[in-house]
């Protein structure tokens, strides 16, 4: 159980609820046919910045951490971009009480941890890679540098520079993976949304201002948007508060 509250705005206003309970179950949808659900995890500022000194940390407060641990939970894998280890020291092992619900759903008890790479060098001191009891899939792009992992981290070396969803979603669903959790950072979650690659949003609103020229949650996908004169349609799933702060989810497809 959580010491968070939260109030549900929407649907079925409810108030003083426990966060826990409140997000006990996700209730994802079907995968897509031939590839994993994909949802996308992202907490921005009020005017749309995703990141505060190049990091997302500090954007939100402490139930937004606990509520990113269980939404995690809900999830086969969850990955993130290179870029965001290297800012972030980003890792996905979840706690002994959320590993022990998993395992009572007749589910591993940690989600695959998904790092996608492309040309430049992982760094492979970072605590992604601290995790005995976690499967870790590495992607790198054709051509980049090997790094040097033997604890049982699987090395995925992409057909391209760039790694791209579809090949890598294919390759997820070769291993059993029916569905992925991004968590950034907005390079990789543009790739995604140009390859039509997202059917959940989890946004975290949190109550600040920045004004700065900071990336938002999804950055300008390059070469123009497919959805620039045609934007993508999301249905808005649930609304809670936390303090000041909004958790929405959004659905498409």
């Amino acid at each position: 159980m959580s010491t968070h509250a939260v109030d549900r705005l929407w649907p079925d206003p409810a108030s003083d609820l426990d966060l826990d309970e409140a997000f006990a179950d996700l209730h994802l949808p079907p995968s897509p046919a031939g590839r994993p659900l994909v949802g996308l995890n992202m907490v921005t500022t009020l005017d749309g910045r995703a990141q505060l000194g190049g990091r997302a940390e500090g954007l939100s407060g402490r139930a937004d951490r606990r509520l990113m641990q269980l939404y995690r939970t809900g999830y086969d894998a969850v990955g993130s971009g290179a870029g965001t280890l290297r800012a972030d020291d980003f890792y996905s092992h979840l706690p002994s009480d959320l590993a022990a619900r998993r395992v009572a759903a007749g589910r591993p008890p940690q989600p695959t941890a998904l790092l996608i790479g492309g040309s430049g060098e992982i760094p492979t001191d970072r605590r992604w890679f601290a995790h005995a009891d976690q499967p870790r899939i590495l992607v790198i792009g054709a051509g980049a540098p090997v790094p040097d992992v033997s604890d049982g981290t699987e090395v995925l070396a992409a057909p391209t520079t760039t790694p791209q969803p579809d090949w890598l979603l294919g390759e997820l669903a070769k291993r059993g993976i029916g569905s992925l959790l991004l968590e950034g950072g907005p390079t990789t979650n543009a790739a995604f949304l140009a390859a039509d690659a997202i059917d959940e949003l989890y946004w975290t609103v949190g109550a600040r201002l920045l004004g700065t020229d900071a990336l938002p949650m999804i950055g300008p996908i390059p070469g123009g948007s497919p959805w620039a004169n045609a934007p993508r349609e999301g249905q808005l799933v649930s609304v809670h508060r936390s303090g000041d702060e909004l958790f929405l989810r959004y659905r498409f497809g």
